[in-house]
């Protein structure tokens, strides 16, 4: 007997690779619903590349009693008004927004990083997917960390538009095209135009300087992974459509080399280590996608701190940073608590 599991926000970019990514991985499910909001009831969407079509269900009308597990990917507004209610109706929820990630009751979990937290999600019936970037971070940062401690981090990421859903998307693209042609490209999306630039600007202003993006970094990294690591954070838009990438500098109490670093990352689990020191003997964003993989290259020392290493992160943060991340914690709550399947 498999699991009954709905998706929340089945039609956003999110929503639809989690239906990918359920399908691909052959999850052990006897039902799945298509959830949206009442815009898309009654549209098909294909249930990854089955064949198979799901006719999207209303969410203000859905009833969560008798399901096993709902993944959220619809925003922290509806979230916020009906991941209680499912919780409520006995329905396990898998949050991909923020809004229960630092909720001291909610289990925030990277499988490959912290299983053991999802433990607790009996508390509130909900489990919280961190930030795209978080995500990616951690699970590269945890095997170093195992073995040497991880004093400190910076990052500075380059977080591609996918990151802003489909109207970023759309804007790097019109953008682009418009330029090509002479138009304007007037930033609607962004504070400022995206094609053929960079923008040191993710999510809004705290009263320290950093972003609400760079604060989630900090605290969901110490949350998931150790909360005496230090982080400071720089986040970046980058004209990418899919592929968050991360330079990385890291601290450590004891001494670790670059070959010893390299050693570790190359077993560790979900990271694919890619570092040649050769022309194009490394990992870019385009090459990223539709991958389930972390890829680490660029693995050097530092030589301006004791037991430093510096290295390049890349992700496909529509998977890792996002779908895929939620479908591994559907799979570990199921063969850790739930056992249909």
């Amino acid at each position: 007997m498999g699991y009954r599991v709905a998706v929340v926000g089945a039609t956003g970019n999110v929503g639809r690779e989690v239906l990918n990514i359920l399908a691909e991985r052959e999850f052990p499910a006897d039902e799945i619903a298509a959830v949206a909001s009442a815009r898309s009831t009654g549209d098909e969407i294909e249930y990854g590349e089955t064949g198979r079509m799901l006719k999207c269900k209303n969410l203000e009308h859905f009833d969560f009693a008798g399901w096993d597990m709902a993944l959220f990917a619809a925003g922290s507004a509806p979230t916020k008004e009906y991941a209680p209610k499912a919780a409520a109706a006995g329905c396990v929820v898998i949050d991909n927004s923020s809004l229960y990630r630092m909720d001291p009751d909610v289990p925030l979990v990277v499988p490959e990083v912290n299983p053991e937290a999802i433990d607790g999600y009996k508390k509130k019936n909900i489990i919280a997917n961190p930030n795209c970037s978080t995500a990616q971070m951690v699970v590269a940062l945890k095997p170093l960390h195992d073995a040497a401690k991880i004093k400190r981090v910076v990052v500075a990421t380059y977080q591609s538009v996918s990151g802003a859903g489909k109207a970023g998307m759309d804007e790097l693209f019109e953008q682009s095209r418009n330029i090509f042609v002479g138009d304007s490209a007037e930033a609607k999306t962004f504070t400022k135009q995206i094609a053929f630039n960079v923008i040191p600007h993710i999510d809004v202003f705290l009263d320290d300087g950093s972003t609400k993006e760079e604060w989630k970094m900090v605290v969901e990294t110490k949350k998931i992974l150790d909360p005496k690591i230090k982080v400071t954070a720089t986040c970046v838009r980058v004209p990418v459509f899919v592929g968050h990438s991360e330079a990385l500098n890291i601290e450590f109490e004891d001494e670790i080399s670059a070959e010893d670093a390299q050693k570790i990352l190359r077993e560790a689990p979900g990271i694919m280590l890619v570092d040649k020191r050769e022309d194009g003997g490394y990992v870019t964003p385009v090459e990223c996608v539709g991958d389930y993989a972390t890829f680490v290259s660029r693995v050097r020392e530092d030589p301006t701190v004791e037991n430093g290493l510096s290295l390049w992160c890349v992700s496909d943060n529509l998977r890792k940073g996002a779908a895929l991340n939620a479908v591994q914690i559907a799979e570990l709550l199921g063969r850790r608590h739930l056992k249909k399947g």
